[in-house]
């Protein structure tokens, strides 16, 4: 049934669902990779689609920005609809000097500065469920994407007031920085289902560089297309 945030009716959503953190990102995933795509709530301009890909059912729902915003919707398609596959979608900013610019990161674990998942009493170590990681692993290797896994960064501030944060996490083998893993994880183990967070590189913190418009969604539709290959996987 809708809940306060969703208001799609019982059954809406496939059991296997991507989230990316923007709407329009949401809409597009649907609308170019999606067959048979259909809105199913649209609360708040938050647009998310049931459609098939490669003939097997598959949901999209957006996050918004940042931890509590996630922690909303995750908690309801997973309460509520039950969601059991989530895969994260998103972009995220470079920590470790190596990495380069269109590399596709699959997250391990996170780290990070937000309250809510000890506030909710998950886990100290927010890890991600290692069956679907290896079904992502296997997918990467047989479509020949090079994937990339690592400790990612959740943090609460965007606008960092200094370079401390990000000396201290690339000293310590952080890959990157995003903002929505570690509530994703967190729930994950608190409601019992399936979390897996993709990220493309699109920026690189170390060396200043920037991935151009073009180049930020050819490397963005890259890892859509594995997401959802690991999701019906």
């Amino acid at each position: 049934m809708p809940t306060p945030h969703i208001s799609a009716p019982d059954g809406a959503f496939a059991p296997s669902l991507l989230m990316p953190g923007d709407p329009k990102r949401a809409a597009r995933i649907a609308e170019v990779f999606l067959d048979n795509a259909e809105l199913v709530t649209d609360v708040r301009g938050m647009t998310g689609f049931t459609g098939t890909w490669k003939g097997t059912p598959v949901s999209v729902m957006p996050s918004g920005m940042g931890v509590p915003s996630a922690a909303i919707y995750i908690t309801e398609l997973a309460r509520h609809y039950g969601v059991r596959r989530m895969i994260r979608v998103g972009t995220a900013g470079v920590y470790a000097p190596d990495l380069q610019l269109r590399q596709i990161v699959a997250a391990t674990s996170a780290v990070t500065n937000s309250a809510l998942p000890a506030a909710l009493g998950a886990p100290d170590e927010l890890t991600v469920t290692n069956s679907l990681l290896d079904t992502a692993t296997d997918v990467a290797q047989a479509a020949d994407v090079s994937l990339v896994t690592g400790t990612v960064f959740t943090s609460d501030i965007f606008y960092e007031p200094d370079d401390d944060a990000r000396l201290a996490h690339t000293a310590a083998g952080v890959l990157c920085v995003e903002m929505e893993t570690a509530a994703l994880y967190a729930l994950a183990a608190l409601e019992g289902f399936d979390a897996l967070a993709m990220f493309t590189m699109t920026d690189h913190l170390v060396t200043g560089e920037h991935l151009t418009s073009e180049e930020r969604q050819e490397g963005v539709d890259e890892m859509l297309a594995l997401a959802l290959d690991i999701a019906i996987a």
